[in-house]
């Protein structure tokens, strides 16, 4: 069998389960609260209830008397330490070379609280408990400030500044593209859209709430930390960072993490009260958060109001693109906030699948008394597949022509890729037509009108609905791996992707034996082991994992594979150029003299360390999935329910070497963009800035029925920019269901005389819509 038949093979492999799979449906999960160190204590947060204050005093004197409770750290004791805020992704720069604006964030609140929920006051008792109770005992002085919820007020004029050194509240001012070319677009168009759309706020939820167990060794000055991460090396540099002691003076330990989704990607303020407290105390300090503290704390996402513009000729064709984003970034900056509401998706995926010549954007980012916002699956990519996906709908309207033959008459062709896009990026591959002609035909298309008719004769309103779209992946930079041979001849591959839900511990061995020729069962990953040195790279998030550490492991087998080159050669006598490797077999070209790289690996060689071992760096470049994504729901308006009654997903991942955990990331992402379309929304009070939907009594979240029935149809193109060929799945799913979901819901609103309706289109809503008088 040749290279080719066992790529094959390996793609198309029957799925026998995840390794992790046991361990975790069996309850053996090691997530952060299942960790303990003897003698810790407990740790409960006083929270700020208003949204904006002047903190005036903090009593603590009597909750220090409560029996057990040992320390109380506050801002003040924070603010001693001389921390710095934690780092943000601010490479870029915004209009006339401006920079981003970022307001310091200590552990906790001090001098003023900002949102509701903020950390204000950190109770260290010998159980959680006795530390609740004390937390209750603090008294705190406020002088309460007008309060900022929405990012237009923010900005208005006289609206009151929520850091000294914010003016207006205007965190950046970005622009990207050509706004003279954009400009000369418009002037020549014939047909002018504009669309005005708001994403809602919405809460990450992961399964596990965000917790933290820090301890403190004095001697050696060292933070060991127990936190739910999607990649420890980024926290250690931002520790390092923040605290100004070196890289190594940190442990950061992550096994099992339950959902992250974007949210679980930074140093929240809590780690860094908690890492202070076992320092004063001379204790481990435990904190596992509630589900309210979840909801409220967690970094939100979304939360943006979107304006595009498009231009076309008179026959349709697309010849500018305007957009305005007006991002609410809620109290402070998070660590990606800034950047996936500007560079990282906006710009990067901006053309989308359509030959746009020109496009120009304007993102302004405010400051507001809410929760910061940050990534969150999709990271971006839904609001520009949303804005797109509404304003190609809305032309067909004006220009009275079928969306889909509009769609047609401005796809990039395949044999456009590689191309650059009018913001700069290089897409590498695609195949729009394909993409469009594949999910018009799985979805019946053409016999959704009869559909309709029998579903209006039942008394329902259906409609359907289109989504292309196009998005970023994978990363610039560099990534770094380590294989290494272990003293019982298994294979250890030490990496910085530290899985929540995606299979590495499956995937990554697969690959690797597959390189090999060696036993898959044999070959383990170790993500975020403590005594991995300080690698290059990032942890795992952006869809990325398969490109960067899958393709940087591969890179490490092919090294090995050449070393074991030269074993062979020493151990058969021959010139290495004589030796042939395929099969996991060492032939001497001609004859029948061969070894295996097992024997290789698990020979006792007498050196210090085996010569198989491999520590590499690979290059990295970004590719772009893309897909087309048809929803087809049903509406009762007697009631404003909806229910999708068919979905179809054709998406180009690229290469595909597991197909059932494609599938499992692409459901994913439909069900996370589904909570959006149909429910999810973290809303405050106006004018208070107080929580209103802090709890799953309040707070919408998907179900399983949400979702069905389903197809998912592999139209993968190989990409040029990675040995692997392979694209990002991850956020595929909430980047396609967002905007075809929207459309199909306001395609059955049609008959009802309802054209604009602004998500989430939950059921009291709808109603709201049709029954509206006219």
């Amino acid at each position: 069998m040749g290279q080719r038949e066992r790529d094959e093979a390996l793609a198309e492999h029957q799925f026998k389960g995840r390794r992790e799979d046991l361990r975790l449906i069996t309850g053996r999960g090691r997530y952060t609260t299942d960790n303990n160190v003897n003698g810790q204590a407990a740790a409960h947060f006083l929270r700020a209830d208003r949204a904006h204050a002047r903190i005036v005093k903090v009593d603590i004197a009597a909750a220090r008397k409560r029996p057990g409770v040992l320390d109380i750290v506050t801002g003040a004791d924070i603010a001693a330490t001389g921390w710095k805020t934690p780092p943000v992704l601010s490479f870029f720069k915004g209009v006339g070379g401006s920079s981003l604006r970022i307001p310091f964030r200590g552990g906790l609140a001090h001098d003023r609280v900002r949102f509701v929920g903020e950390p204000v006051a950190l109770v260290i008792a010998e159980t959680e408990h006795l530390a609740q109770d004390a937390a209750e005992l603090i008294e705190i002085e406020y002088e309460d400030l007008p309060v900022i919820v929405e990012a237009a007020v923010g900005i208005a004029a006289g609206a009151i500044a929520l850091h000294g050194d914010v003016p207006g509240n205007l965190a950046f001012d970005y622009e990207y593209g050509d706004r003279a070319s954009t400009e000369q677009g418009f002037a020549k168009a014939k047909h002018v859209v504009r669309v005005e759309l708001r994403a809602q706020r919405i809460a990450g939820n992961p399964m596990e709430p965000k917790s933290c167990l820090a301890q403190y060794d004095a001697a050696k000055e060292q933070f060991e930390l127990w936190v739910p991460s999607q990649g420890t090396g980024d926290l250690k540099a931002a520790l390092a960072q923040i605290t100004g002691l070196p890289h190594e003076k940190f442990l950061v330990r992550s096994a099992d993490v339950g959902g992250a989704f974007g949210v679980r990607n930074e140093i929240y303020p809590e780690f860094l009260a908690v890492m202070l407290a076992a320092k004063r105390t001379g204790r481990a300090v435990k904190w596992t958060g509630t589900r309210s503290e979840t909801m409220s704390g967690d970094h939100h996402a979304r939360a943006a109001d979107l304006t595009g513009e498009l231009a076309l000729d008179e026959k349709g064709k697309f010849l500018a693109l305007r957009v305005q984003w007006l991002v609410n970034l809620g109290a402070f900056c998070s660590s990606a906030g800034p950047l996936i509401n500007t560079v990282a998706a906006p710009t990067s995926s901006a053309a989308s699948l359509y030959n746009i010549p020109a496009v120009h954007g304007k993102h302004l980012l405010v400051f507001t008394n809410t929760t910061p916002t940050t990534a969150y699956r999709g990271a971006g990519r839904p609001n520009v597949a949303y804005l797109w996906e509404r304003l190609v709908e809305e032309a067909a309207v004006v220009l009275g022509m079928n969306s889909v033959k509009l769609r047609r008459r401005n796809l990039l062709r395949k044999d456009m890729f590689p191309m650059k896009s009018p913001t700069g990026s290089s897409y590498d591959s695609a195949d729009p037509a394909r993409l469009l002609d594949t999910a018009l035909q799985a979805a019946d298309w053409d016999g959704f009108e009869k559909r309709r008719k029998i579903a209006k004769r039942a008394g329902k309103l259906r409609g359907i609905g289109l989504a292309m779209f196009l998005e970023p992946s994978g990363g610039m930079g560099k990534e770094q791996v380590e294989l290494r041979i272990e003293p019982d001849g298994r294979v250890a591959m030490f990496s910085l992707a530290g899985p929540s839900g995606q299979g590495h511990e499956t995937i990554f061995p697969a690959l690797v034996a597959n390189v090999l020729g060696f036993p898959e069962d044999r070959i383990e990953l170790r993500y975020n082991d403590v005594a991995t040195p300080k690698f290059l790279g990032t942890g795992t998030f952006g869809s990325r994992s398969l490109i960067c550490h899958g393709g940087a492991l591969v890179a490490g087998a092919k090294e090995i594979v050449e070393k074991g080159r030269k074993l062979a050669a020493r151990e058969l006598e021959v010139d290495p150029a004589d030796v042939t490797f395929a099969n996991g077999e060492y032939r001497v070209a001609g004859t029948d003299r061969i070894t295996t790289m097992r024997t290789l690996i698990e020979k006792k060689w007498g050196e210090a360390s085996h010569p198989l071992d491999t520590n590499i760096t690979i290059d990295l470049a970004a590719a772009f999935p893309s897909g087309a994504h048809i929803a087809e729901v049903e509406i009762d308006p007697e009631t404003g329910a909806s229910s999708i009654v068919n979905y179809i997903a054709a998406d180009d991942c690229g290469t595909i070497y597991n197909h059932t955990l494609v599938e499992g990331q692409l459901q994913g992402g439909l069900m996370q963009g589904i909570g959006q379309v149909f429910g999810e929304h973290i809303a405050y009070d106006p004018s208070n800035g107080q929580l209103l939907s802090g709890t799953f009594m309040d707070y919408f979240m998907p179900r399983a029925h949400h979702l069905s029935p389903l197809a998912l149809i592999d139209c993968g193109v190989p990409s040029p920019s990675n040995a692997l060929g392979a694209k990002g799945a991850g956020e595929a799913g909430a980047t396609g269901a967002v905007p075809a979901l929207a459309n199909a819901v306001l395609d059955a609103l049609k008959p009802a005389n309802v054209r604009r309706l602004e998500m989430p289109y939950s059921p009291d809503r709808i109603w709201a819509a049709i029954h509206r008088p006219a």
